[in-house]
């Protein structure tokens, strides 16, 4: 295994490597995995990334592929004023387990000391189900939370840093909703609250966990399925980032609409309706 930068021919294989990694491992449809991989990982936003001296991108290589050398993962990293982020790891379903995602979060955290950073933070799409048992061990802890905008899709990144640090979150060129401690409410998730990390509300006597991967839009603010357990495998219904109320229904047509504000959400795509996505 060979770990070094990428150059911009090789934007195919990296796309190739991003898909098949997040269909493996995030709770996302296909639909907004095309978007991130459209929107990040094209030829062009490859090439751009290559070129830009505030962006650390390595692939891993390995000769085990039959026909030849193929790239197994790839990292990227961002240099944002004193901090350092590691903001993509990918490794290929196929070479997992031989030490690649370890092999290239290294190359990518020295790159970013190297380069003066005074600290290195790692951000994970809070869809990904992997991607945070990875992280925390290194000693990483969660310790706040930004919404980006990808290819016109609202996502939620939980951002890990090592315990003793006690400095504001990068957040230029984003969208945070929040970038405070482990027990900071999201401004645009009322009536939330964190709870071993997960955000939740509570129904009652009942607590739910609020999936914001999730997302169903609204007219006046998106929609977020909810599950009885961290894991999200029962589902309890939605949540109506509105108000914050659970109460929400669905017609016979599919259509949600929150019995506390009226926010209401048209027809779903069967795509987004599929559950096998998540």
């Amino acid at each position: 295994m060979e770990i070094r930068e990428p150059e911009s021919a090789e934007a195919e294989r990296i796309r190739a490597v991003v898909d098949s990694s997040m269909t493996t491992s995030f709770r996302l449809s296909p639909g907004r995995i095309d978007g991130i991989t459209d929107g990040q990982f094209d030829d062009d936003a490859v090439t751009e990334k290559i070129d830009d001296e505030d962006t650390v991108l390595y692939v891993a290589e390995s000769g085990e592929n039959i026909e030849g050398e193929t790239i197994t993962g790839f990292v990227e990293g961002r240099l944002e004023d004193e901090w350092g982020e590691v903001n993509w790891l990918f490794v290929d379903p196929e070479h997992r387990g031989q030490g690649i995602g370890t092999a290239l979060y290294d190359a990518a955290t020295e790159t970013l000391r190297d380069r003066g950073v005074d600290h290195v933070c790692v951000t994970v799409l809070e869809a990904n189900t992997e991607g945070h048992d990875f992280v925390e061990r290194f000693g990483l802890e969660h310790d706040g939370d930004l919404r980006i905008e990808v290819a016109g899709e609202s996502l939620v990144k939980y951002v890990y840093t090592d315990s003793d640090v006690d400095v504001d979150l990068p957040t230029e060129s984003r969208e945070t909703d929040s970038a405070a401690g482990e027990n900071a409410e999201p401004a645009t998730f009322p009536e939330t609250e964190r709870t071993d990390g997960h955000l939740t509300a509570t129904a009652g006597d009942e607590t739910v966990y609020v999936d914001r991967g999730e997302e169903e839009s609204g007219t006046a603010a998106p929609f977020f399925g909810t599950y009885e357990d961290e894991a999200h495998t029962e589902q309890y219904g939605y949540y109506c980032a509105n108000c914050g109320s659970l109460d929400v229904s669905m017609d016979n047509m599919e259509r949600l609409e929150c019995s506390e504000c009226g926010n209401s959400h048209a027809e779903r795509s069967e795509e987004s309706y599929d559950r096998s996505h998540l």
